[in-house]
């Protein structure tokens, strides 16, 4: 088929998946937008499109942007919303819609058009998301009367067509794109078509938002926060079939008409929530190529690295075979055995506490980061408190402030490398208890390597850490995300906690998580897979519900590479995944090459990048491991320098946009580390871009600098 030819092309020549927008791939949303227009005579742009994983992911997110008092949400799309919104209750007497930041309600409606338009001009939502009825599809009559009510009352509205959306040369009649064939959509009003009818890849979805005002920037930006981007591979192969229909379409089916601008009423609708608004407007965000120039990223959390060839051969083969059965993709314990092996957690099943029964469940997301902030709400759910070390991943910092979750900050210093030390820790949580009103307590952790910083926790560091933990009863994530790429080991003794399970066995309020991704683990250049391995999924399960998992061909792909990753003699005899990981113990050194390879050109990419940092007047902090480090700019700090689009006096806040508009290097500033004065460097880039990131810091110094 088609797309097997395309995936041979993307996957040649070891290569790692180009580094695309969390709004979506370029030439996906560029697709959809040829199709909009030669199928349905609707003009957009790219940037009229934002990609979500699923339908259900896209509409959980767009409510809690505005984080609405009140939504009508259509009674077939509510299955995956959090149960805490949801009510049935009559709702009477509310003179306006003030609440708290977390306080959303949901009430369930009919898709029915006059059903619906009743409920929404009796309860006024803020919010309305809604289906199109099989018998109201046709005409564009419900969805004019639904635009015009949810106008007139200032709510905002979410129509999804996914039901009825055909990716077929003769699409049937859709009333809702034949509206946006004559009239531009109104300012308050987003297009939400899943792709759900996969008759392939059973499973496979992904979803794109269509909106003509800046709520779609928003919306990207979202994605960027609570999930990083929708899975490549599933844009990929929707995209595919698009460009097969594009190629068949041999001419107009609707006549042409002009379009017409949408009528502009006053209106008051509701923003972005208070936490949301904040963080937008703080956050560092992607940086899109320009049409003149691309732009070199030394501000994102993944690798760039040549892929081994037995990671895209896995892949491929995935996508070959389209039945693959329960077994070949359940990953849960070759997960489990590669965390043992390396980190010794989690433990035996403590044997001899027979009246303490021990259990544990493994969870899988499609990005690490969708997992995370899983776990912040089921911080908030049970009213705790996330504490980060100063100097965490800026990442996970804004997302939690994006959710409005309550956190505080344990203090590090750059003596210790960014290390959590223990008093310090036993000081926050002490001063939490008593001063903060905490009734719960989460600590991240960062480690083996940290990220950013990549300086490394040994053995006994992390047993201290998790000692003071269990005498505070704080709930622990461990974030092991980063590691796996320690290239500078001598004298650092490797983690074993295989005493964990038996601490939770001991006392019962203690829970860990060690939240993992596989992407750099094993070497598959940004194709991502996260995992989490929770000592009690009770506490957990609720939260998890609308959890964006990896398809069932990613599932065996690193079903397989689990299994290559640890060495055995290779065959020419097909192996299914049971078979694989039944010979994973035999070892004669045929994968691991790679990963030894890419810790040796880390190393030397640390070493390159400290040695032209130091002489272009930056204070380096560098780490052992991991891909990325920090850097102080001293000599550059209260230099007035003036580029294209800017000028004013250098910081370690407005480096990041001098640097990025006179060269073309995007760094994360120190908004990003929350570490005044310190940038983050990531190196894991190809080599060609690498070299040329070296020349943009030596040009940024010698602008800026001069002779000195």
């Amino acid at each position: 088929m088609p797309f097997l030819v395309h995936l041979a092309s993307l996957l040649k020549d070891n290569k790692p998946i180009p580094c695309e927008p969390p709004a979506g791939c370029l030439n996906f949303r560029n697709l959809v937008v040829e199709f909009m227009d030669c199928y349905h005579h609707i003009p957009l742009t790219p940037d009229n499109v934002v990609v979500f994983p699923s339908r259900d992911v896209a509409i959980e997110y767009s409510l809690r942007l505005f984080s609405p008092a009140l939504a009508i949400v259509d009674e077939h799309l509510t299955r995956y919303l959090p149960k805490q919104w949801l009510t049935s209750s009559a709702i009477e007497g509310r003179a306006d819609c003030n609440h708290a930041e977390d306080a959303v309600t949901v009430i369930e409606a009919p898709a029915q058009s006059d059903l619906l338009i009743e409920l929404v001009r009796k309860l006024k939502p803020q919010v309305v998301v809604t289906g199109v009825a099989q018998f109201e599809v046709i005409t564009n009559a419900a969805f004019v009367n639904l635009l015009s009510t949810t106008e007139d009352v200032g709510s905002r509205l979410f129509i999804d067509i996914s039901e009825h959306l055909e990716l077929s040369s003769l699409p049937s009649s859709d009333g809702v794109l034949k509206y946006l064939a004559g009239i531009t959509l109104p300012s308050h009003a987003t297009i939400l078509c899943g792709l759900v009818k996969n008759q392939v890849y059973s499973g496979m979805e992904v979803c794109f938002a269509i909106s003509e005002t800046a709520v779609c920037k928003a919306l990207s930006q979202t994605i960027e926060l609570l999930e990083g981007h929708t899975s490549v591979i599933s844009q990929h192969y929707y995209g595919c079939l698009l460009h097969e229909l594009l190629t068949v379409q041999t001419g107009d089916r609707h006549p042409q008409q002009e379009r017409q601008p949408a009528e502009v009423k006053p209106q008051m609708m509701i923003g972005f929530s208070n936490s949301a608004r904040s963080t937008l407007e703080e956050a560092e965000f992607f940086v899109p190529d320009s049409k003149d120039s691309s732009v070199i990223h030394m501000d994102l959390d993944r690798s760039f690295l040549t892929v081994p060839s037995s990671v895209n051969a896995s892949i491929f083969e995935s996508f070959v075979r389209q039945n693959l059965t329960d077994s070949e993709t359940d990953v849960r314990s070759s997960i489990e055995k590669l965390v043992r092996d390396t980190y010794g957690f989690p433990g035996d099943d403590c044997p001899d506490i027979a009246e303490v029964s021990y259990r544990k469940e493994i969870m899988c997301g499609s990005t690490c980061l969708a997992l995370f902030n899983k776990l912040v709400l089921c911080c908030m759910q049970e009213q705790g408190t996330f504490l980060f070390p100063f100097g965490t991943n800026g990442h996970y910092v804004k997302l939690a402030k994006f959710l409005n979750a309550k956190t505080l900050t344990i203090p590090t210093n750059v003596d210790s490398g960014f290390k959590i030390e223990p008093m310090a820790l036993g000081a926050a949580l002490e001063d939490a208890y008593e001063n903060k009103n905490v009734t719960r307590a989460w600590v991240y952790i960062s480690g083996p390597t940290i990220n950013p910083s990549g300086f490394l926790y040994s053995d006994g560091e992390i047993k201290d850490l998790l000692s003071v933990c269990a005498q505070h009863a704080a709930r622990v994530v461990i974030d092991i995300s980063f590691s796996g790429r320690e290239f500078q080991t001598d004298g650092w003794s490797r983690w074993n906690l295989s005493n964990l399970s038996y601490d939770i066995c001991l006392c019962p309020p203690l829970s860990y998580f060690m939240l993992g991704e596989l992407s750099l683990e094993l070497t598959t250049g940004g194709l991502e897979f996260g995992f989490l391995i929770s000592s009690k999924p009770s506490d957990v399960e609720v939260s998890f519900r609308n959890l964006s998992q990896p398809h069932s061909t990613l599932k065996y792909t690193f079903g397989k590479l689990l299994g290559l990753s640890q060495p055995y003699r290779i065959s020419t005899r097909h192996y299914n995944l049971r078979e694989l990981l039944g010979l994973k113990n035999e070892w004669d050194g045929s994968f691991p090459n790679p990963i030894m390879e890419q810790k040796e050109k880390l190393k030397s990419r640390a070493n390159k990048l400290t040695k032209t940092l130091e002489s272009c007047g930056w204070e380096v902090a560098g780490g052992h491991g991991g891909i990325s480090m920090l850097a102080k700019p001293t000599a550059y700090i209260g230099r007035p320098f003036k580029t294209d689009g800017f000028e004013g006096e250098l910081d370690a806040c407005n480096i990041r946009e001098a640097i990025l508009r006179s060269t073309g290097l995007c760094i994360s500033s120190s908004k990003w580390t929350g570490i005044p004065d310190y940038c983050r460097f990531s190196f894991g880039l190809e080599s060609s871009e690498f070299d040329r990131a070296m020349d943009c810091i030596v040009q940024f110094r010698e602008l800026v600098l001069g002779g000195d």
